[in-house]
């Protein structure tokens, strides 16, 4: 019987990137769970031999009956769908649910041998309480559900997935361009030397990622992976990313309730984050002891910031 990979968010950034690298491996066959079947991603997916099945997240009949007969399955959950609906409370009720509802279709799933659970790490627990960031809360509610379900605690691993490059075209971070000064400005509410890690790009390196953890059971079930490929600053992004594109930017810092008025709700959400990194630095990504790349022995190259800048299209801020 072939041992099957079933990915929750297929068509999404992380799980695209998981999918991609599987059917590369080729000691999968690959399961994509989506909301849509007919949809043209899954439609592209079907041809490319992928297995596409529609479950709900929402409902967890659903997910046991798409779950049936995997050996691995990655799940991921979107804080910021229902964010954009009806705020950070919204969001992190029917996110932590969404987790719940997997955990519990992945727990009553008799064949299966590993579950990795995209997450982030536990902020409030690092910051004694001061930075309770709602999309990192959210999942650290889901983390403990996972943890107080003993058989399916031993077969998880827990990724935590730094900072995208791709995160540049979210409003929040986008360079934009000030016509009266010929400058791309980004806004911020800390200062450029911000410590971040980043995944750099997301297409290319989680499923690098993914695939040394489901290769390694022995060392990885019951563990969290710290999924990084370069320590740079906000600041340093910035300057990256105005040498890949040839335009001129400055770093510009803000009050956190001024960035907050320019994204209304987002800002915050972004800007605390931000504000959490800033005070913490390296401490952010803490609180359990993590393998990385080095532990996980990847010798394959990832694809880094400047390299993904340099294949992004910045069409839609440049001046027409």
């Amino acid at each position: 019987m072939s041992q099957i990979l079933t990915i929750v968010g297929a068509t999404g950034a992380q799980g695209s990137s998981v999918l991609n690298h599987a059917l590369k491996d080729g000691k999968y066959k690959i399961r994509a769970i989506t909301r849509n079947a007919h949809s043209e991603k899954a439609k592209a997916l079907a041809s490319r031999g992928v297995e596409v099945v529609t479950a709900d997240i929402n409902s967890e009949d659903s997910l046991i009956k798409a779950f049936e007969g995997s050996t691995a399955i990655y799940a991921i959950t979107d804080f910021f769908e229902p964010f954009a609906a009806g705020g950070p409370e919204n969001a992190m009720k029917v996110e932590v649910q969404q987790g719940k509802n997997l955990a519990n279709a992945a727990a009553k799933t008799s064949t299966l041998k590993h579950y990795i659970w995209s997450t982030l790490p536990n902020g409030s627990k690092i910051s004694n309480g001061k930075y309770v960031v709602p999309h990192f809360d959210a999942k650290n509610k889901i983390d403990e559900y996972i943890k107080s379900k003993a058989d399916l605690y031993a077969k998880t691993t827990f990724l935590w997935i730094t900072f995208y490059a791709q995160n540049y075209v979210f409003p929040m971070f986008t360079p934009n361009l000030v016509k009266s000064s010929g400058q791309y400005v980004q806004l911020q509410a800390t200062p450029p030397t911000v410590p971040v890690l980043t995944i750099g790009d997301i297409s290319a390196n989680v499923g690098i990622f993914t695939s040394s953890i489901l290769a390694q059971p022995q060392l990885t079930h019951g563990k969290y992976v710290l999924a990084y490929v370069e320590k740079t600053t906000i600041g340093d992004m910035l300057k990256i990313w105005s040498e890949v594109t040839g335009k001129p930017s400055v770093y510009v810092q803000t009050s956190l309730e001024d960035f907050d008025k320019v994204w209304p709700m987002w800002g915050h959400e972004m800007g605390f984050m931000m504000k959490f990194w800033e005070e913490y630095g390296d401490q952010s990504w803490s609180g359990e002891n993590y393998l990385t790349s080095k532990e996980l022995g990847i010798k394959e190259k990832f694809v880094g910031v400047k390299e993904a800048y340099g294949t992004m299209d910045w069409s839609f801020i440049f001046e027409k």
